[in-house]
């Protein structure tokens, strides 16, 4: 099959090979790579996505004339004063004594501006138990709930002297302070909490230190680079501490993972008794190849995010896309430096009651380890494959059916935090007693003369045929910025936080009262923006992205592993062994989520949704990560496939030969999104078991029998290759580990290599 005389080709044993006879230069140039990058991104600094970048439509309009007007909204607070036993009303004059007390109280910090009594402007319940102070944070509203505290402190002092009434404060300020003091070191304990999970695992898969070590090293210093990188990208495409989130996890699933791939084949050809130069060059053959395929297909699969046309998207893509390039980068350049300048040291650190050894077996004196475990699943799935296949199908199948029913919708703050801080109760009691009130629609007119007597009188019908029509109780509030010629309306919503309803009184503003009324008048806009104006425009326009994403991923995935296996028959059944894992974790998120079969189990609630920008994320997520086992388990095949083994031979030697690099790769990636599975956020939550679920799936049932199910149903036909595809470009040449092994092989220079 491979005479003597073959070379290594391809990309990644050239790289492997360079690095390993240029050791010093290798890593030398990789740490100036990451100095560079990092100082050269701190230097430019990171440019965020503004809120007029977030999204198309009315939103973008609203955000943009707020943007040119050069007027800084501030962080708006409502006190809520309500009688607790029903004998009060607002107009009893203890009930007024409460609220001048307020008003005197915030008055007297100082921090505050635009105080308003509920008397002035009718913000008191039907029911006349219920009214609202209102006012503004002085200064820049991104700060506020740094300066909040006093306010809250005088707030609760007149509570104090007010026992038969609730005074309680809500509004983005106090809300900032809030999250911030309850849930502000959540991520930063999930991110720190990481690194030393993977490197524990690690350490119980080498038993080695140094070997735990490195896969660790790659991927902090791909992050870190990143990092920098996304400082310099931002200028042109904007960035957010979201995408810089999402960046870490991938940075850290795909460092180690690649690391973790080429650090156990070259230990592999070591225990099979060639030398540390020649099982490097075998590493670099096979695995290296197969990092730059997973790298090259999880790359394209982030590269979706860019079709969204959603700037947060966007940036999560973007940054997911460069640390995973870093990363495979790093794989097969500066490892292979590494393992060449420590030789057996790599083996440094063994933890003898750690080492691997005992739990793996050697595969026949060649030196590779297999998995006892799978060894004994193999067999099973091997001999009855027609079973395995329709028992793991129809498992998955039954797991992704309540995928079918999944709603999804931006989780309102009690869907998102539950009962579990006191602000989630004055949410939901402002609303009971001021339906929408607590998140507002907001006009943002724009006039040539905003005084104009046809501008003024067409503003006085919109606020009154927006009480008329239905689409809102009242009260609504103008606010004039006569410089800038420009009105705020606020439009209190029927449905309050109930989304769905909320979404039909928009639809009424939108399609009835303002072109009755502000549509009438010349040279005046007036997009209608807020919170659920944001949803309802956000899902709109994501669901207009999913087709376009799902495709561009798709096809670009199963074009890269038609090239990079040279087989029809492997490149259907990636792309639909990939898509029956992505079913497989949706289906889990609704029955969990928006169901709550078993959220107890998990720490979390049922809350009739899945968070709107979840299911894309975790499709373009998953299908990329998961080419990662795919692609290193075919690869190994593959390989043993043209070593002259028959196709079940190979499936067998390839599965339970990569299976404890894979469960090890998967337990890793599994217990890095798990930590965010414990967050107190419900959309974190959902983002960290959807992903875990996903991969454990993809690892065991995908990967472990499913897939050589169907290989050994195919037989044969695994390596169909239609001759009229011939044309297509090859890019399976370094599958041929022989050119390495033989004796009279050669390396990519032509020199021979001794065996």
């Amino acid at each position: 099959m491979v005479n003597g005389d073959t070379r290594v080709r391809g990309l990644a044993a050239r790289a492997g090979g360079w690095s390993a006879r240029h050791r010093w230069a290798a890593v030398g140039i990789w740490v100036l790579f990451v100095v560079l990058a990092m100082g050269l991104g701190s230097a430019a600094g990171r440019v965020d996505v503004k809120d007029s970048d977030q999204l198309k439509g009315e939103n973008y309009t609203a955000a943009k004339i707020i943007e040119d007007a050069g007027i800084e909204e501030p962080a708006s607070e409502t006190v809520l004063i309500q009688a607790k036993d029903g004998s009060l009303k607002a107009t009893d004059s203890e009930f007024r004594t409460a609220v001048t007390a307020v008003v005197e109280a915030v008055e007297g910090t100082g921090k505050v501006a635009d105080v308003t009594s509920p008397y002035d402007t009718q913000t008191i319940s039907k029911d006349g138990r219920s009214a609202l102070v209102q006012f503004d944070i002085r200064g820049e509203s991104e700060t506020a709930g740094e300066r909040v505290e006093p306010v809250l402190k005088a707030v609760e002092d007149v509570q104090k002297d007010h026992q038969s009434l609730r005074i309680e404060e809500i509004g983005g300020a106090s809300m900032m302070k809030t999250f911030d003091d309850a849930f502000g070191d959540d991520f930063q304990k999930a991110e720190y909490s990481a690194v030393p999970v993977a490197l524990g695992i690690l350490l119980i898969a080498f038993g080695a230190l140094v070997a735990a070590l490195l896969p660790v090293l790659l991927a902090v210093t791909a992050i870190m680079a990143t990092m920098g990188l996304m400082g310099i990208v931002s200028h042109v495409m904007p960035m957010s501490d979201t995408a810089n989130s999402v960046m870490l996890l991938v940075g850290l699933a795909v460092g180690v993972d690649y690391c973790l791939f080429y650090l156990r084949r070259e230990r592999e050809e070591r225990e099979a008794g060639r030398d540390a130069q020649t099982a490097l060059r075998v590493a670099a053959a096979t695995s290296g190849r197969a990092i730059i395929v997973s790298g090259v297909t999880v790359c394209v699969a982030m590269a979706g995010m860019l079709f969204t046309g959603l700037a947060e998207f966007e940036a999560m893509g973007l940054a997911s896309l460069m640390v995973v390039a870093v990363a495979m980068v790093g794989s097969v350049t500066v490892l292979p430096a590494l393992l060449s300048l420590l030789g057996e040291r790599v083996e440094k650190g063994k933890i003898p009651f750690l080492h691997p050894q005992s739990k793996l077996r050697r595969n026949r004196g060649q030196g590779t380890r297999e998995s006892r475990f799978w060894t004994a699943v193999l067999k099973g799935v091997l001999a009855r494959p027609v079973i395995a296949f329709v028992v793991a199908a129809g498992a998955l199948l039954a797991i992704a059916a309540p995928a079918v029913g999944m709603k999804t919708q931006n989780l309102t703050l009690d869907q998102e935090f539950g009962d579990s801080l006191p602000i989630v109760q004055t949410y939901n009691r402002v609303n009971e007693a001021f339906p929408g009130g607590s998140e507002p629609a907001e006009v943002i007119v724009k006039a040539n003369d905003i005084n104009a007597p046809d501008v003024k009188s067409a503003l006085a019908d919109f606020r009154d045929r927006a009480i008329s029509s239905g689409a809102s109780r009242g009260p609504v509030e103008i606010k004039l910025h006569d410089e800038q010629n420009v009105a705020f309306v606020y439009v209190p919503l029927v449905g309050g936080s109930d989304l769905d309803k909320a979404g039909a009184s928009l639809d009424k503003l939108r399609d009835d009262v303002r072109p009755a009324t502000l549509g009438k008048v010349d040279g005046v806009e007036a997009p209608i923006t807020g919170q659920v104006a944001g949803s309802k425009d956000f899902n709109d326009q994501l669901a207009g992205a999913v087709v376009p994403v799902f495709a561009f991923v798709v096809v670009f995935a199963f074009l890269l592993m038609l090239l990079c296996f040279r087989s029809l028959t492997i490149a259907i059944t990636s792309i639909v062994l990939n898509l029956l894992s992505v079913g497989a974790a949706y289906g889990i998120l609704v029955a969990v989520f928006q169901h709550g079969w078993g959220a107890s189990l998990v720490g979390a609630e049922g809350v009739g949704a899945i968070i709107t920008w979840l299911p894309l994320f975790l499709f373009v997520i998953l299908f990329g990560l998961s080419m990662d086992y795919h692609v290193f388990v075919v690869s190994r095949i593959r390989e043993a496939r043209l070593r002259g083994r028959t196709t079940k031979d190979a499936i067998q030697h390839g599965v339970v030969t990569t299976a404890g690099v894979v469960t090890s790769a998967a337990v890793i990636m599994v217990a890095v999104f798990a930590i965010f599975g414990t967050l107190s956020m419900q959309s974190m939550k959902q983002m960290g078991v959807g992903l875990a679920a996903a991969v454990l799936i993809d690892a065991t049932i995908i990967r472990g029998v499913l897939l050589p199910a169907v290989m050994a149903l195919l037989g044969e036909r695994n390596w169909y290759f239609p001759k009229w595809l011939n044309r297509l470009p090859d890019l399976t040449h370094d599958e041929a580990p022989e050119a390495v092994t033989r004796g009279a092989a050669r390396d990519d220079e032509g020199q021979r290599v001794p065996v």
